[in-house]
């Protein structure tokens, strides 16, 4: 009774400067930043699963990723599990964007053979060569290059903030508490994912970060290879 009542009846106007607009009345959705919320969406796609053991399929509100496991070029489980998918989301009144919607295929044989384009809602998904999930960028020949890139600039974009906070003569304490939680979590985005595979020279940038926020606050900070020990530690008991 109290998701229906939470959702029925609901009413919204905008408001700018002196101006307000008529209320409309609201009969989709749920209130966004709403600790109901999150329940709710869990319950509506609770039924969204993957029925095939070589695929998985991820959900994030409105992000879905299907991954597929082809092996001997066998893709009726992939092209299958796409097909419930499209059928779950037209009963349950959710409808796909092709446009949106992307395909990448990882494969190191030395001469793949051409596939198919995938049919999402009578249009082809178009084939791309990197895509972000979830603030991660991935790309076909599983390189990192790219996304260490993008983490590097968003880190010395913070840097900025971190300089005038150093200007209004913040404690040390302070500061290294806003690097920790504004700039170190951005160099450490996914890192038991890429670390490994990374090249010494795109550590290099990450690391050159560290050595600027070091000067700037007036201490020493963990590394990028401590810090990508102790994330691994703390996931390995997972």
């Amino acid at each position: 009774m109290l998701p229906y009542m939470f959702l029925t009846d609901r009413r919204q106007f905008v408001r700018l400067g002196t101006h307000v607009s008529d209320l409309q009345h609201i009969s989709t959705g749920s209130p966004q930043g709403c600790v109901l919320s999150p329940l709710l969406f869990s319950l509506y796609t609770n039924g969204c699963t993957s029925g095939h053991q070589s695929v998985k399929l991820l959900k994030f509100a409105d992000d879905t990723t299907l991954i597929g496991l082809i092996s001997d070029g066998n893709e009726s489980a992939y092209r299958g599990e796409i097909d419930r998918l499209v059928s779950w989301c037209s009963t349950n009144n959710l409808e796909l964007n092709s446009l949106k919607t992307v395909e990448m295929t990882v494969d190191f044989r030395k001469d793949p053979a051409p596939r198919p384009p995938v049919i999402l809602c009578d249009s082809p998904v178009s084939s791309a060569e990197s895509f972000c999930f979830l603030g991660t960028t991935i790309t076909k020949e599983l390189k990192w290059a790219q996304n260490i890139s993008y983490l590097t600039k968003k880190a010395q974009q913070r840097m900025y903030f971190l300089r005038q906070l150093k200007k209004f003569l913040l404690p040390v304490k302070m500061l290294v508490n806003f690097y920790t939680a504004i700039i170190e979590s951005v160099l450490t985005s996914s890192i038991t994912v890429w670390f490994a595979a990374a090249t010494a020279r795109d550590k290099a940038k990450l690391q050159r970060v560290i050595h600027s926020a070091e000067k700037v606050i007036g201490c020493s900070l963990p590394s990028l290879q401590e810090l990508y020990f102790s994330r691994s530690r703390r996931r390995a008991p997972k």
